[in-house]
Order: C-alpha cells, then structure tokens, then sequence
C-alpha cells in the first residue's frame, strides 16, 4: 500500500508540475474545437475591465460564426503570453489574435506562427520589430489624446484666454506603442499653452520618458502623483491632470483625495481617462474623475474578427489607415474607429442608450 500510495503521489505532482508549466495557469478558457477549426486570442491580463471585456467579445463573435476560441491572459507577464502563444501555435489554432503585453517581445513567437503558417492581427496594441502583423485593429489612438487634453482646454477656458493654471502630465506604459500616439495627441492641444505660460507643469516633467507608466498600473501612478504633490504643490493647487487612462486616473484620484482634494474648499481638479471603465464612469458621476474616452469593445472585437475572417476566406481585409502604424519593419494595414470623449453630461446615450452599461450597474 506504500509504494501504491507513493506512486499515486508522484503522478499527482506531474500533473500538478505540467498544469503549472502549460504558460495557461487558468487565466484563459477555451471553447473547444469545432468544424471550422479554432482561433488563438491572446489578451494581457484580466486585472483590467476592459481586456476581460474584449475577450469575452471576441469569443461570443467567433462562436457565433462556427469557431472555436483559445482564450488566455497574460497577467502582464511577458513570459506568460508569449508560452501562451507558443501552446496556441503547438495547438494548431488557424489565426492569432494577440493584444500584446509588451509590443517588442514577440518577434520570436510571431516567426514560429509564421512557420507553421498562422497569420496574426494585432488587437488595439501594435506589435513591433515583426514583419508577420498581417493586420491591427484599434482605434485613432492620436485622437484620443486630442479628446483628452481638448477637454482640459474647454474646460480651464484655455482659448477664451484664461490662466495660467497649474497642470501635471501623465503617460501610458512606455512598452505599448499606443501611449506615445496618446502622448503626442495631447501634447498637439498642450504644448502650445505651456510655452506661452497658460499651463505651468511645476514638477518640470513633461517629457514621454518622464512621465511613463509602467503596464498602466495604478498604483504606480498614485505613487508619483503622490510625490509630485508633497514636492510642488505644499502651497499650490493642481487645476487639472492629463491621465491617459482610467486605471491611471483612479490612482491620482486616491492620492488627491489623500491631501484634501475633493472638499469644498479644495476642488477636484479635472482629471482625464480612457476606456469608460465602470469604476471611473461612477466616479464621473460622483464628481471626481472629470472624463473619460469611451471605446466601444463590441465594435473592435467585431472587427477583428471581420479581419480573421478575410484572412480565413483568403480575401483582402477591410482597412483605412496604410500609412501611420509603423512597427520598424512594416508599415502594418490598420482599421482605426472613433473613441468617444465622454463627461457626466454624456454618459446616457453613449453608454445606457448603446447598451454597454444599465442604468443599475451605474447606479442611475
């Protein structure tokens, strides 16, 4: 019975050992195989609303069309998306959908999906350094930073004159190709009032390396904002401050909230972000996060999955941009859609009236 029990014992921790070295470790699903074969979707990571969202998106479109889906989140691991794709191309899946974790990492993993003959569309991040991106799907990422700093702009009343006011710069993940098309959309909109005076940036940081952060983390951003506050902003207020993204922004809100903004006599000064993630569009409606960049998931996933088709039935896929997106070895056919700026005044009929939120999940 001891050598049985010894025995059951050891196949039991090979299972366990090949479980946790499968680069899946169940963040990710699969529905299976099916007639028309299966498609590789890999995401970053689950800890933000809006990939689990686009996930889930993609999986309900293909399935709709007969396909089966490979579904696995990095968790902002490089290590883990890219074995995830490797197991995905092992499992012979027809087509990858990847959002990169970090858009310089995969140039290997993408000549293997070449080799065995499995073309790939990148998912709202461009995939650098690789001549196998057949097509990127996302939206006009240098648009969404005019919405955002646009914003600031109508609001400090920036064009009717006023100022000068007090302003702090943040930027997205410094390895997301995205967050410089963000930073360079607003910068077009800033700039000019930081020269002539109109926008002071006390911490003197307004440079894309300066003002980075680090896989969108939040709590890397309150960190900073916490710092920018106790070293330049003892005696000053902060009028507004340039997120890129509404995890970012929930992160400067707790350090602003933490050194009495948001009381009648310190206001909240306006904020920005993306993605209308539910958490930040409440926050919107509480008075605290000022706006947000509303990108319709449904519609990108819809279109992705337009492109794998094209790519499956051997037909040119719909694009409109064959100039901007560069990834250093081609330029990469592009589908861009249209963010949506979005305040409280707005929130019902872009995001009740769509459908994309009820009016219960917002408390409305």
């Amino acid at each position: 019975m001891k050598k049985v029990t010894a025995i059951l014992l050891a196949l039991t921790m090979v299972i366990v050992l090949a479980a946790c070295n499968n680069g899946e470790s169940g963040s990710g699903s699969d529905s299976g195989n099916s007639a028309k074969g299966t498609i590789g979707i890999a995401m970053p990571t689950k800890s933000s609303e809006r990939w689990v969202n686009d996930g889930n998106n993609m999986v309900k479109e293909f399935k709709a069309l007969g396909y089966g889906t490979d579904l696995q989140y990095g968790e902002d691991v490089i290590e883990n998306q890219v074995s995830q794709i490797e197991n995905m191309i092992t499992k012979g899946v027809k087509v990858l959908v990847i959002a990169a974790i970090d858009g310089g990492a995969l140039t290997d993993v993408l000549q293997k999906a070449h080799d065995q003959g499995i073309q790939v569309v990148a998912y709202d991040r461009l995939i650098m350094n690789s001549e196998y991106v057949d097509y990127y799907a996302t939206f006009d990422n240098f648009k969404v930073g005019v919405q955002q700093a646009s914003y600031i702009e109508e609001k400090l009343g920036l064009k009717d004159g006023k100022g000068p006011f007090n302003i702090e710069l943040f930027g997205g993940s410094p390895d997301d190709n995205n967050a410089y098309f963000f930073y360079d959309g607003a910068m077009s909109v800033l700039q000019p009032y930081i020269d002539s005076g109109k926008l002071a940036v006390r911490s003197g940081q307004t440079k894309m390396e300066q003002i980075a952060t680090l896989r969108w983390d939040g709590a890397t951003a309150q960190a900073r904002m916490d710092n920018l506050l106790s070293a330049h902003y003892s005696t000053e207020n902060i009028d507004a401050v340039l997120s890129p993204y509404d995890g970012i922004s929930i992160g400067i809100l707790s350090s602003l909230k933490g050194v009495g903004y948001g009381s009648g006599s310190k206001p909240m000064p306006i904020v920005t972000g993306q993605d209308a993630e539910l958490a930040s569009v409440k926050s919107i409606l509480a008075g605290e996060q000022t706006q947000t960049v509303f990108k319709d998931t449904r519609e990108l996933a819809k279109k992705a999955v337009s492109m794998v088709q094209s790519i499956l039935e051997g037909t040119e896929a719909e694009v409109n941009d064959t100039k901007t997106y560069d990834n250093g070895v081609k330029v990469v056919p592009s589908y861009l859609l249209e963010p949506v700026s979005v305040d409280k005044d707005n929130v019902q009929p872009t995001l009740v009236d769509t459908g994309y939120y009820s009016k219960e999940e917002l408390g409305l």
